[in-house]
């Protein structure tokens, strides 16, 4: 067993009010808890991992580049396929906060190593 606690998991904050935090997982999936303040988007990107992001409070608005779209609410979902770019959008007006679940697991070095 490989206990996780919150107040002492890794965190990484990418940019002011939008922070992730590192829960427990392995090499075949991992999870991200998230919060982003109302009116931030992360930036198009895409990765080799499919991704399930699940909303937990307020409102996430999840396109894709082809200009699909979705709006999560609380305990909405949605999946983004392996190579899928996206990106993930509070369009609420209050913290959304969500969790996303990654397979194959990854790190913070996805964000943290990528060249703008």
């Amino acid at each position: 067993m490989k206990p996780v606690d919150f107040d002492d998991a890794e965190t990484y904050e990418p940019e002011d009010g939008w922070r992730r935090v590192s829960m427990a997982g392995s090499e075949q999936f991992s999870f991200e808890w998230f919060e982003k303040p109302p009116g931030h988007s992360s930036p198009m990107h895409d990765h080799e991992n499919e991704q399930v992001c699940l909303c937990l409070e307020g409102e996430l608005t999840v396109t894709t580049d082809d200009g699909e779209s979705v709006t999560l609410e609380r305990y909405d979902s949605v999946l983004l396929e392996s190579d899928e770019p996206h990106r993930v959008e509070n369009t609420g007006d209050e913290l959304a906060v969500g969790l996303d679940v990654f397979a194959p697991g990854r790190s913070f070095d996805f964000w943290t190593d990528r060249e703008e």
